[in-house]
């Protein structure tokens, strides 16, 4: 919105049209969306529901009975900031809204007495993300014109076209992983929300300073994503209201975003890293998040449909393992965990943009 209508205004007062540059903006949503989170959320803690603690987690009455289902406002503070700050085509205002529809389904859960189900949500995330996928295949930049989506691989030097159903099938279940590892990585004050950061920060600049660059695009044998620094902006916006949340449930946390924040941004982060088109960018956000909580879906779903038992000894969310059997504290999951993703971000980049 105001990049329209700085230039609208600019005939009439010149240094308006900072509000045209796309570096501008990155900074300008960053620091509104913290500022606005970090502000008004404790407005809203008696409006929001009580945490009913985590069946089978370690220290879940910890949590119970604080304010949950946070991610109602800060995701609501992330559209705002994203239609205030981003340019943004037919396909981010789709993504931006399932983001929102995303965040819902999760406080309508974080609300209810009875816990919606497994079966019930995964339902509702599959037509999320089913609906995510053919909004990034045939509204993607450029398939009007080729009606072609390819991808960049790493160890291949060139684009390869992928077929509507393949991507679709590779979208929709990427982001149904991301959404539910995300979601199970929510259990240490800090943890989920200080992973999902690292992911949107590496995201972003990969967006707006390799994808969205021509030139930069070019020496690294990538694709260029003309949309790259309108997809940073949106990307950044969500960072910073993340910020502004990560502010109030640092340990000891005042406040917990429920599935509400978790589902939401485990949901954009997916689509943020099919937008760059190259799906292996899901390591380089998420790896921990991954780990932490995919092995624990995997064990389950291994165990309940075909009776394989891997892990025995390993208790999941592995940040329980870590707490309950290696003794460590909240802050050394988080720092710990922390550590190893920037470790894991840094070479993974490496690889995947040199190596080809």
């Amino acid at each position: 919105m105001l990049y329209y209508l700085a230039g609208y205004l600019v005939q009439y007062f010149g240094p308006i049209r900072l509000l045209q540059s796309n570096a501008v903006l990155i900074c300008a949503t960053l620091y509104v969306g913290f500022f606005l989170t970090f502000t008004f959320l404790p407005k809203f803690y008696k409006w929001l529901p009580s945490d009913r603690g985590r069946e089978f987690s370690v220290q879940a009455e910890a949590a119970k009975g604080k304010p949950t289902g946070a991610g109602l406002i800060f995701i609501s503070f992330f559209v705002l900031t994203s239609f205030l700050f981003a340019p943004m085509n037919s396909l981010q205002i789709i993504i931006v809204l399932l983001t929102w529809f995303t965040m819902l389904t999760g406080y309508l859960d974080d609300r209810s007495v009875n816990s919606w189900g497994e079966y019930r949500k995964a339902f509702l995330d599959l037509i999320l993300c089913i609906s995510a996928a053919f909004a990034l295949y045939y509204l993607r930049e450029g398939y009007k014109d080729s009606g072609i989506v390819q991808f960049w691989l790493p160890f291949v030097a060139n684009p390869i076209t992928i077929h509507p159903i393949l991507y679709i099938l590779i979208a929709t279940c990427l982001l149904w992983v991301s959404i539910n590892t995300t979601n199970c990585t929510d259990g240490v004050d800090g943890l989920s929300s200080t992973l999902v950061l690292l992911g949107l920060f590496s995201v972003g600049g990969i967006l707006y300073f390799i994808l969205g660059h021509k030139n930069i695009a070019e020496y690294l044998l990538v694709p260029t994503l003309a949309s790259g620094a309108q997809w940073a902006i949106i990307t950044f916006s969500l960072a910073g209201v993340l910020m502004g949340y990560l502010w109030h449930n640092a340990f000891p946390s005042k406040v917990l975003m429920g599935d509400a924040g978790s589902r939401a941004l485990g949901f954009y982060i997916g689509c943020a890293v099919m937008v760059s088109g190259n799906p292996f960018l899901i390591f380089v956000t998420s790896s921990i998040i991954m780990i932490n909580g995919g092995m624990g879906l995997l064990k389950v779903a291994l165990l309940r449909f075909f009776k394989i038992k891997i892990f025995t000894n390993i208790r999941f969310p592995l940040h329980d393992h870590m707490r309950k059997n290696r003794n460590w504290s909240p802050t050394q999951v988080l720092l710990k965990f922390l550590i190893i993703q920037l470790l894991i971000t840094i070479g993974t980049i490496g690889i995947i943009f040199k190596v080809r």
